[in-house]
């Protein structure tokens, strides 16, 4: 049900089923708001400087200024792009498929103040499934707006030392409003049809992680492997970075997952503590595979193990028990390492720096594991005193939920991709790549 962390079934818990059927704004609550402020920021912080920071650390020498930039260059487009029209696309009541303009340049976000005061809103306002909220608009707004800044950051990771960076700017801009937005209104708005169909993905295991790692594999195929790979030395400049954005990744998915309560609650609660105890869980899977094969644990691998749990517990974090995010970390960091080394190989894709191997199949992971250990009294409200629970009828739904989100993405992803091609041109020359983007596309370097 809602944009970037919360499904129609967990907003309903928020509420008496009483409130769900009006359509008056609800009064502000401060703790609410007050945590949704933090949660926000922290989210924001998982993209600058988290990820650029992971990602950077990742890539050589040449690439790095580049790979930094292009996270911070996407949270001032996907910014601007979310207020005039990405906001109003997802969450605006529109019909089941696509929201409409009613709300672009947010339009009508400030009507709900008086004497300088703000008052709640009501998502869905006028529709059977209208949810008032206990935080101010411009709060939620922006909250969704930090997921829609990542979501494309996170795509960088499969065509890092490869892309124009003018070609990358318009394709953020384009995917955010043709593959993005009109996800984020199936799954999270209360008029969706994925939510109408039941599934369920409370922080963004299909709106952010499979529509982000299938796009990255999407933008790998079309652009092809790196020059040199499999010849030449791709290690990573500066581990360092990578921990360190890692670290700051981990911090901040308290934002993300508990923060998609929407609200300071035993909810918001419950998803922190199965967010840590996942994320410790898939770092300690993939140590235990990696060693087991290689005969060494390595930083790189621990903390892609990590970011692999916190992918995967993303759309589960307020719908398990803790013995379940241990179980879903588990599989994930396992499955996960196989994916961004065996696969990959097989396959024949660069994924560079496994957005797929990570965000996808962790994506994918958690959104079916949901249907299976889902516990209902977390999720239970007075219209639907059983909530979600993990049953054969659930798995079809997230499993539905998760092929309409990779048909479409896949689709979309490659039409776009083809149109910038041919417009404008993807990859850099070969020239290019061999000097590095740092000097290539931006005039700098590191020294």
């Amino acid at each position: 049900m809602k944009g970037s962390c919360l499904s129609l079934m967990a907003a309903a818990a928020l509420l008496p089923a009483s409130a769900m059927a009006a359509d008056a704004p609800a009064a502000i609550d401060t703790g609410d708001t007050a945590w949704m402020l933090i949660s926000t920021a922290l989210v924001l912080m998982m993209t600058v400087p988290g990820l650029a920071l992971f990602y950077g650390g990742m890539v050589r020498k040449k690439n790095v200024l580049a790979t930094l930039i292009q996270s911070f260059a996407i949270c001032c487009i996907a910014s601007l792009v979310w207020m005039v029209a990405g906001y109003s696309l997802a969450f605006s009541n529109g019909t089941p498929w696509i929201g409409d303009l009613s709300r672009a340049l947010l339009n009508g976000v400030a009507a709900n103040f008086h004497n300088g005061v703000d008052s709640a809103f009501t998502l869905g306002a006028g529709t059977a499934a209208a949810v008032p909220m206990t935080i101010p608009e411009s709060v939620y707004m922006m909250f969704q707006m930090t997921f829609a800044v990542i979501t494309p950051a996170l795509i960088t990771g499969a065509y890092a030392e490869r892309m124009k960076f003018s070609s990358m700017c318009v394709f953020t801009i384009l995917w955010l409003l043709v593959v993005y937005a009109p996800i984020a209104h199936w799954v999270w708005s209360p008029t969706g049809w994925v939510a109408g169909l039941g599934a369920v993905d409370f922080a963004g295991g299909t709106v952010v992680h499979i529509n982000s790692g299938v796009a990255g594999l999407v933008c790998a195929y079309v652009l092809g492997k790196r020059r040199g790979i499999g010849t030449d030395d791709m290690s990573p400049f500066n581990l360092t970075y990578a921990i360190i954005g890692a670290s700051l990744l981990w911090v901040g998915w308290f934002g993300f997952n508990a923060g998609s309560a929407l609200g300071a609650n035993g909810r918001a609660g419950m998803a922190m503590l199965t967010t840590q105890l996942a994320a410790a869980a898939g770092g300690v899977a993939w140590m235990i595979v990696e060693w087991a094969r290689t005969g060494k644990p390595t930083a790189l691998g621990i903390i892609s193990g990590v970011v692999a749990g916190l992918v995967a517990i993303t759309p589960a974090a307020g719908f398990v028990l803790p013995g379940g995010a241990v179980v879903i970390g588990l599989i994930a960091g396992a499955v996960c390492f196989w994916s961004a080394t065996w696969l990959k190989h097989a396959l024949g894709y660069d994924d560079s720096l496994d957005a797929f191997g990570v965000h996808g199949t962790g994506g994918i992971i958690g959104a079916l594991l949901t249907g299976v250990l889902a516990y209902g009294p977390l999720s239970a409200t007075d219209a639907n005193p059983k909530g979600t629970v993990g049953s054969l009828s659930q798995l079809l739904a997230q499993a539905e939920a998760v092929c309409v989100t990779i048909v479409w993405c896949v689709i979309m992803t490659f039409v776009i991709l083809k149109i910038l091609d041919r417009v404008m041109g993807l990859r850099v020359s070969a020239e290019e790549e061999l000097e590095g983007l740092d000097t290539t596309m931006h005039g700098e370097r590191i020294n």
